[in-house]
């Protein structure tokens, strides 16, 4: 153990509860078929090693906006009484053409509110500048840091904890993400779920998560247009249909786990 992990004490996490979109749902950590693990599974695999008496659900469903979660989840997470929440939420409003980051902000901060006042230990999140994995990312720079500011502040004010993957370089490091790049991969969601453990200063926990990954070979010019030109036809295109047809990629879909259940470990 290196001397900048963590303690021995086991905080008293009996009833977590994680609310949020796509990607605490765990996409693109399994898939449809076999199911989707992700980040806050993964915690709280961790947790009910500690404690088997843990008690998990996972509340977050694919393509949830901000005010969604608040009016969808809220409620339901604060009937379950969580000692610990996670609130991830956002991005999906980030990406579409209209984002009143405002609005958002408050919409996550009605949560942290309501979640804190319980008692409940809280954690959210700022995110990766998508400028830095995808040129038309940079579109959305401006949005996304204006969010991260508004998180923080908010964060403060209610005394919930931050995982500030804005201030990681490897957090855009294209080998934690999927072909989508909206969506973790395995060992993306592996490297989340070390950030929380450590932000929430579990036992074992370091810093080893916010550590860059070795340097890759240059990729030639005409291999990233090639790249750019798949990922615009294989996921920008049935996005954009969706936004004109007005669906979600979560439309008919209900949360994995809505009530709070034991956690299978392979300890």
């Amino acid at each position: 153990m290196s001397g900048d992990d963590r303690g021995s004490a086991v905080p008293g996490y009996r009833r977590f509860v994680a609310l949020g979109d796509s990607q605490t749902e765990g996409l693109n950590d399994g898939d449809d078929v076999k199911g989707y693990r992700g980040w806050a599974d993964r915690l709280a695999e961790e947790l009910a090693v500690a404690d088997s008496r843990l008690r998990y659900a996972n509340l977050a469903v694919r393509g949830r906006l901000a005010r969604e979660v608040r009016a969808e989840q809220l409620s339901a997470a604060l009937a379950l009484s969580p000692d610990l929440a996670t609130v991830m939420a956002g991005v999906n409003d980030l990406i579409r053409p209209r984002c009143d980051v405002a609005a958002v902000s408050g919409h996550i901060e009605h949560v942290l509110s309501a979640l804190a006042a319980t008692g409940a230990t809280v954690v959210t999140f700022t995110y990766p500048d998508p400028g830095r994995r995808m040129p038309v990312g940079r579109l959305l720079t401006a949005r996304t840091r204006d969010l991260n500011d508004r998180v923080r502040a908010a964060a403060n004010r209610h005394g919930a904890l931050v995982v500030d993957l804005s201030a990681h370089a490897v957090t855009s490091d294209p080998r934690l993400w999927s072909a989508d790049r909206l969506h973790l991969n395995a060992f993306g969601h592996a490297r989340l779920a070390a950030a929380v453990s450590r932000a929430l200063d579990l036992p074992g926990s370091g810093t080893a998560w916010s550590e860059p990954l070795p340097a890759r070979r240059p990729v030639p010019a005409l291999r990233r247009a090639g790249a750019e030109l798949r990922w615009m036809v294989g996921f920008v295109g049935p996005w954009m249909l969706r936004r004109v047809l007005g669906r979600s990629s979560g439309e008919g879909r209900r949360a994995k786990r809505p009530v709070l259940a034991p956690v299978a470990t392979t300890a």
